[in-house]
């Protein structure tokens, strides 16, 4: 009987320069022009993203933006626009829903796509990822990068190799696969943090080709016995996980993870409130009720919180919900640099359960509110979320 996973299709698909590029789509003075989002540079703070044209000055994320307007003076810096950029990544994951329902959004502008089950009606993960990419270039004037792999973890591996706008498609036989990845750095394999790379770069391990010819004796010296088993799956291209798409039977959840860590709580703020209005939107498209929201935070290190709220009544409106996450948040303590952000709902019933009270603390109806929530679903279907914005 053939291994599920090894006949699985498993695209990764990776937005190029996404908030740049979408700055520069919206501001087409500013094509081809070197793109900084982040504070100005006589300000203090870094940079979220930059465009292709200011990473050949060297700029990147997390650069403090001072130094980054040293390095091109005449860089375009514009402050990050997160709901803009949230509602072009709706935009972006409608265009995967018309080949699969399995999508595993890693954050606003990537996602695993299992379409497996798409190919009897689509032809080839090849032909699925042109014509994506297409779409997203038509419809959206952007492009991605994707990944064709018969995992998620070569096919996030193999969606940065020919950025931007590229496709690369992995072989699945062991010892193509084996040699696909020989040449990469070391530090290309999951887990494998800065103390990690240092430490086997000085053992002399310095591309992933190099561990998969390294002894058990050399690799025990360095790591931990897990360690060494997991760097010896990864090097062969072995990964049994698969693509979670986030709507799961007892709870909606959304995540974003950025791509450097984030200090702003203005940023984080913003990015958690697009997460609420995703994920009521989908409670109330599955016609359910949330007993209980959450939101997560995971700060720089991979050290996780996550704090959770019960609702009486249950409620599915948006504005129920964002009240109830930012009192999470305002008790969340930002001392450290953010690497992710949630939001989910969970306990899911068919109605409100509890007779709704007539008015709110807001001295507005809930019942209200859930009807404003579904006409402004009704308003996106129809014209896009750039139809609709919250007030300030």
């Amino acid at each position: 009987m053939p291994d599920p996973v090894k006949e699985s299709t498993i695209l990764h698909v990776d937005m190029d320069a996404f908030f740049a590029s979408v700055e520069q789509r919206d501001h087409p003075q500013w094509k081809g022009l070197p793109v900084v989002v982040g504070s100005p540079p006589d300000k203090r703070g870094v940079v979220s993203a930059a465009s292709y044209e200011a990473r050949k000055f060297g700029i990147h994320s997390a650069m403090p933006s001072r130094e980054a307007g040293k390095r091109c003076p005449h860089a375009i810096f514009t402050p990050p626009n997160i709901g803009r950029y949230a509602e072009v990544s709706a935009q972006i994951f409608a265009i995967f829903e018309r080949y699969t329902p399995e999508i595993e959004g890693l954050s606003l502008d990537e996602a695993f796509l299992d379409v497996t089950k798409s190919l009897g009606l689509f032809g080839t993960g090849l032909s699925i990822a042109e014509a994506i990419r297409a779409a997203i270039h038509g419809e959206l004037g952007l492009t991605a990068s994707v990944g064709i792999a018969s995992n998620k973890f070569l096919a996030k591996i193999a969606s940065d190799m020919n950025k931007p706008d590229g496709v690369t498609l992995v072989p699945r036989e062991p010892r193509a696969i084996k040699a696909f990845l020989a040449p990469l750095p070391i530090g290309r394999l999951w887990g494998v943090g800065k103390v990690t790379e240092a430490m086997l770069r000085k053992a002399g391990l310095h591309t992933i080709g190099a561990v998969q010819e390294a002894t058990d004796a050399q690799l025990l010296a360095l790591v931990t016995k897990a360690q060494a088993q997991h760097f010896r799956r990864l090097c062969a291209g072995e990964d049994d996980r698969r693509v979670e798409p986030h709507v799961e039977a007892k709870g909606i959840s959304r995540e974003q993870t950025f791509g450097e860590d984030v200090s702003d709580p203005r940023v984080i703020r913003e990015t958690l409130l697009f997460l609420i209005e995703d994920v009521g939107r989908q409670l109330r498209e599955a016609g359910k009720y949330a007993r209980v929201v959450g939101i997560k935070v995971r700060w720089q290190g991979f050290e996780t919180i996550t704090r959770r709220l019960t609702l009486t009544p249950a409620a599915c409106d948006n504005f129920t919900l964002r009240r109830s996450a930012l009192a999470l948040l305002d008790k969340v303590a930002f001392e450290k640099p953010v690497r992710l952000v949630g939001f989910g709902v969970y306990e899911l019933a068919d109605s409100a359960g509890e007779q709704m009270n007539l008015l709110d603390a807001t001295g507005k109806g809930p019942e209200k509110h859930e009807r404003l929530s579904r006409t402004l679903d009704e308003i996106g279907k129809r014209f896009g979320r750039a139809s609709r914005r919250r007030a300030p």
